[in-house]
C-alpha cells in the first residue's frame, strides 16, 4: 500500500488567525496538487506558536475554534492534520486535529506539556493521556504534539495501539545544536518502537525565539530518510510503501556559525516584517559590533530599508570614521554623520553646576551615549524605523552597556551573542562578499568613550571572560567549579560578580534573539533586588 504523506513547514504569525488560515488552505491545494493522501501542519499552527497569555482570552480561543471548522469545511479529496487550541469539557487543550470530508474525523489533546526554558505550557493547557489513531488506505496513523515525542514511553504506547506511522506536530525552537538532539533523541525510541515517523516543524521568529524547521521523517530503524531545510518555508512530499517511508531530499542541518547566522537574520526579517516597521536604523561606529547588525540587516531586509547614522564624539578615531563608511558604502546602504559634541557640550553646560567638586568618569561618558540614543530614537520615531540596538552578550551579561543610551532600541539581534561569536559571524559573512572592512575585526573593541578607551581596560580579555559567562550564565556552575577548570580567581570573580550587579540593566534591554540554550529573558529570570553572590568566598 502506497500512502504520500506531506510536511508543511511553514512560517505561521502569531494572533493573525485570518492569515495563518489562508496560509493553511493554500497549503492544502498545493499538497492536493501534489497528490498527497495527507498534509501534517506544525503545532498550533492556527494560532501561531506561542501564542502566551492570548491563552486566556476566550475571544481568541473562540476564532481559533472557529477556524478549525472554516478549514475543514473545505477540505475534500485529502487529509489535513493542523493544530490549534481548543476547549472540551471546560479545559484547555494543545490539540492537533485530522479533517477530511468536510469536518474533523479524529482529535488529539497533547500528553506531556513542557514546563521548563522557554516553555511554560503548564500555565495555559491540561494534559491528556489518550492515545489517537485514524485510518487512510488502511494504514493506521498516530498522533502526537512536540513534547510528547521527547519523553519517554509515548512513542512506544502509539505503537502498542497499533500505529504504524507516527505524525507530529511540532514548535521547536532552535538553539545552537539542538537539531543535533532532537533527532537522536527521537531516532533512538524509533529504534525500539519499530515505527516510522513524521515530524513537522515550524519555522520563522517570534519576538525572541527562532524556529528553524529541518523537519524530517525517520524510518521504523531510526535513520533519517528525509530532513526538510533549515529557517525556510518548504512543503515536501514523502512516499511510504508499506509503511516504509521513500528516501529523499536530506538537507544539511546544523552548522556552528552559518546556522547561527541565519537564524540571526531570519530573527531581524520577522520581526520587523511581524511588527509593521518600514525598516531598521543603527548606529555605526567602527566597531565590529555595529558593523555585524548592519550586515544582518541588509541581509534581512534589504539595502533599501536600512539606514545608518554615525556619530563621532571627541574620541571616535579618524579610522572609526573611515571604517564605518567603508562598510556602509559596501553594503549600500544610506548613511549619515551626527557628530554628537554639540548635545554634550550642551547636557555638560547644563550640569555643570550640579557636578561642580565632582571629578570625571563614567557619568560624562554615558552622556555621550545618551545623546546617541536620543539621536537615534528621533529618527526612528520620524521614520518608522526600527531601531537595532548593537550590544552583545557578553556586554549585556558584565553590564558593559550605558542604560538609555547604546541599550536605547527596539530590538537587539546579538543579545544572545558572545564576543568572540561575533568575530567568527563576521568572518563568516566576509566569505560571502567583503563587506566588513578587516581593519574592524582586527582592531582591539572600544567603546570610545574617553582617550584611548579599550574593553580589555576594565574586563577580561573576551577569550577569558566568554567561556566563563557561559559556565555561569548557560551551565549554572558556581564559582568553585569554574575556578576548578584552570580559570583565575580574580578573572572568575569579577565576571560573576559584574553579572550579578546588572540583573536590572538586563531587565530593561530590548527583546533579541536567542541562539543559545540559555539566554536573558526568557530563559533566565534572576530577581533584581537579591542578596545572592554567586563569588568564590574561599
Amino acid at each position: 500500500m502506497t500512502i504520500k504523506i506531506a510536511l508543511a513547514q511553514f512560517n505561521f504569525t502569531v494572533a493573525d488567525i485570518a492569515a495563518n488560515t489562508a496560509k493553511i488552505i493554500a497549503a492544502v491545494e498545493q499538497a492536493k496538487q501534489l497528490q498527497a493522501d495527507v498534509v501534517v501542519f506544525s503545532e498550533l499552527c492556527i494560532t501561531g506558536y506561542p501564542p502566551e497569555d492570548l491563552l486566556f482570552r476566550n475571544d481568541f480561543i473562540r476564532q481559533a475554534e472557529q477556524a478549525v471548522l472554516d478549514i475543514a469545511a473545505g477540505i475534500e479529496g485529502i487529509h489535513a492534520v493542523i493544530g490549534y487550541p481548543g476547549y472540551r469539557d471546560g479545559l484547555l487543550y494543545n490539540s492537533a486535529a485530522v479533517l477530511a470530508d468536510g469536518r474533523i474525523i479524529a482529535e488529539y489533546h497533547k500528553n506531556a506539556l513542557p514546563n521548563y526554558g522557554v516553555f511554560d505550557e503548564q500555565r495555559y493547557f491540561s494534559a491528556a493521556t489518550q492515545t489517537t489513531l485514524f485510518s487512510i488506505k488502511n494504514t493506521r496513523l498516530a498522533l502526537t504534539i512536540c513534547e510528547d515525542i521527547w519523553q519517554p514511553g509515548i512513542i512506544e504506547k502509539n505503537r502498542q495501539a497499533g500505529a504504524e506511522i507516527i505524525l507530529t506536530l511540532n514548535a521547536s525552537p532552535f538553539h545552537a545544536g539542538k537539531v543535533h538532539q532532537r533527532e537522536e533523541i527521537i531516532c533512538g525510541q524509533l529504534q525500539s518502537a519499530k515505527t516510522p515517523l513524521v515530524y513537522v516543524n515550524q519555522i520563522g521568529g517570534q519576538d525572541e525565539l527562532i524556529f528553524d524547521g529541518a523537519s524530517f521523517v525517520a524510518d521504523r530503524n531510526g535513520e533519517i530518510v528525509f530532513r526538510a531545510a533549515e529557517f525556510e518555508e518548504q512543503l515536501s512530499v514523502v512516499e511510504f510503501i508499506d509503511c516504509q517511508p521513500i528516501a529523499g531530499q536530506i538537507a544539511a542541518h546544523y552548522q556552528p556559525v552559518i546556522s547561527e547566522y541565519k537564524a540571526l537574520v531570519l530573527g531581524v526579517r520577522d520581526y520587523v516584517r511581524k511588527n509593521g516597521f518600514q525598516g531598521a536604523i543603527l548606529g555605526l561606529s567602527g566597531g565590529i559590533d555595529s558593523a555585524l547588525v548592519l550586515a544582518l540587516a541588509v541581509d534581512a531586509l534589504g539595502a533599501d530599508k536600512v539606514e545608518a547614522v554615525l556619530m563621532p564624539s571627541r574620541y571616535t578615531l579618524d579610522m572609526s570614521i573611515e571604517d564605518a563608511c567603508l562598510e556602509a558604502d559596501a553594503l549600500g546602504v544610506k548613511w549619515h554623520i551626527i557628530p554628537i559634541e554639540p548635545a554634550v557640550e550642551a547636557f555638560s553646560r547644563m550640569l555643570t553646576p550640579l557636578f561642580a567638586g565632582s571629578r570625571q568618569d563614567t557619568t560624562e561618558e554615558n552622556i555621550q551615549a545618551r545623546c546617541r540614543g536620543v539621536v537615534l530614537m528621533a529618527l526612528s520615531n520620524k521614520q518608522g524605523k526600527l531601531l537595532l540596538t548593537t550590544g552583545n552578550k557578553s556586554e549585556m551579561s558584565v553590564g558593559y552597556a550605558t542604560l538609555y543610551g547604546d541599550m536605547a532600541g527596539g530590538f537587539a539581534p546579538l543579545k544572545d551573542v558572545y564576543k568572540l561569536l561575533v568575530y567568527r559571524l563576521a568572518e563568516y559573512r566576509n566569505s560571502l562578499s567583503p563587506v566588513i572592512p578587516p581593519r574592524v575585526i582586527g582592531r582591539p573593541p572600544s567603546a570610545e568613550l574617553a582617550p584611548d578607551q579599550k574593553d580589555e581596560d576594565s574586563l577580561p580579555p573576551y577569550a577569558v571572560l566568554d567561556p566563563i559567562l557561559a559556565l555561569y550564565i548557560e551551565q549554572d556552575l558556581p564559582a568553585d567549579e569554574i575556578l576548578a577548570r584552570g580559570y583565575r580567581l580574580e578573572d572568575v570573580n569579577r565576571a560573576i560578580t559584574l553579572v550579578d550587579r546588572n540583573e536590572y540593566k538586563r531587565r530593561q534591554s530590548p527583546p533579541g534573539i536567542r541562539i543559545t540554550p540559555k539566554a536573558f529573558g526568557r530563559d533566565r529570570r534572576y530577581p533584581i533586588s537579591s542578596g545572592y553572590r554567586g563569588i568564590y568566598k574561599g
